[in-house]
């Protein structure tokens, strides 16, 4: 949304860009793993939560030592959240990264090409 100190500003080149086919692939694959890991995880936090809450004894059993179920669940919590990352980020080697550079150094060319020596940028 533009204000007076901030008008709107649009880049032809990422309009053009936006609309390709490969795009809106990207932002497809994007989601494809994003929001079924954030319910995931969200829903492993929110047992971890609830369970806390309403079942105390369960969470209270001891396992070994001073180690009880709850204790293990919160340690699982980092667990997930660096087992998330690493799949992200193997996702996103494999299958965003590819399609990510291809937009990038068409957008890069275009770039050039609008701004190359003797041309007016638009």
């Amino acid at each position: 949304m533009s204000s007076p100190d901030r008008p709107e500003r649009h880049d032809p080149i990422y309009d053009h860009l936006a609309a390709k086919d490969e795009f809106a692939q990207l932002r497809h694959l994007y989601r494809r793993f994003i929001i079924p890991a954030t319910v995931v995880f969200l829903g492993w936090y929110a047992l971890y939560v609830v369970m806390s809450m309403f079942a105390s004894d369960f969470m209270n059993h001891i396992l070994f030592g001073n180690i009880n179920v709850a204790l293990v669940f919160g340690l699982l919590q980092f667990v997930s959240t660096f087992g998330i990352a690493f799949l992200y980020s193997r996702y996103s080697n494999t299958y965003l990264d590819p399609l990510a550079t291809q937009l990038r150094e068409e957008y890069d060319a275009e770039l050039a090409g609008r701004t190359a020596p003797g041309k007016t940028e638009v």
